[in-house]
């Protein structure tokens, strides 16, 4: 669905992603690790076309994403840190998105504007909400075309336990569906009962990409996250 090929982006002096090449298809649920610095988030930002590679190509159901802007409606994204104007209230942040996006044959999935209580409070502005808010109204966008793919970046950061399991419980509902989800944190704990395949990086480089249970065979640990430890130890 996803796949990137030989993919090279350089900062000045800093190659973030060195000849990265990774295949992602539907039904797949993907962990995205690695240390600080590693590359991951300018690998999604290549895979979104906000970044574009120097090197190498991406292609979404193997049409060139550098000559088919469109796939990006395919896509439901989470950033880490949602960034809004200040000024605008939870309701016209939610309308100028359905406005940006025009996909009136969509059938819109408000399910977690309504299981984050944010139906009870869209005259609140963004600039008044807490960073949990700020993420719950992060989430509710990513989900609210029913997208293909979701790439959710740190979704779980500022939420707390109960906000939490709502929204795992709603990637659980995605992945059954069969949809492409790809998610970065750095709170393993969270991913035990969702993810699939795991793909690792540092330096820019993609030292693996294997399934879940392939990377429990091969460290002998259960969890992921004692899994990952394991490697970052080994320096596998």
């Amino acid at each position: 669905m996803i796949i990137a090929t030989n993919v090279t982006k350089k900062f000045s002096k800093l190659t973030a992603l060195d000849n990265v090449s990774v295949s992602c298809n539907k039904g797949q649920a993907i962990s995205l690790i690695g240390p600080n610095g590693s590359g991951k988030t300018t690998l999604i930002k290549c895979l979104l076309g906000m970044v574009v590679p120097d090197s190498g190509f991406i292609t979404f159901n193997k049409k060139n994403i550098a000559h088919n802007w469109q796939y990006r409606s395919a896509i439901g994204y989470m950033p880490q840190i949602g960034r809004y104007p200040e000024n605008m209230t939870i309701a016209q942040v939610l309308d100028m998105m359905k406005d940006i996006r025009k996909q009136k044959a969509v059938q819109l999935d408000e399910e977690l504007i309504y299981l984050f209580k944010l139906d009870g409070m869209m005259n609140k502005r963004m600039g008044t909400l807490s960073g949990g808010t700020r993420q719950k109204v992060s989430a509710s966008l990513a989900f609210l075309f029913d997208p293909e793919v979701l790439i959710l970046d740190e979704p779980t950061a500022g939420l707390d336990p109960l906000s939490t399991e709502i929204l795992k419980e709603k990637i659980r509902k995605e992945k059954q569906q069969g949809k492409l989800i790809m998610i970065t944190s750095h709170i393993l704990s969270d991913l035990d009962d969702i993810i699939t395949e795991v793909i690792y990086m540092e330096e820019g480089r993609l030292k693996f990409h294997k399934s879940l249970s392939q990377l429990q065979l091969d460290t002998g640990e259960k969890t992921l996250s004692r899994a990952i430890a394991h490697v970052m130890q080994a320096g596998l």
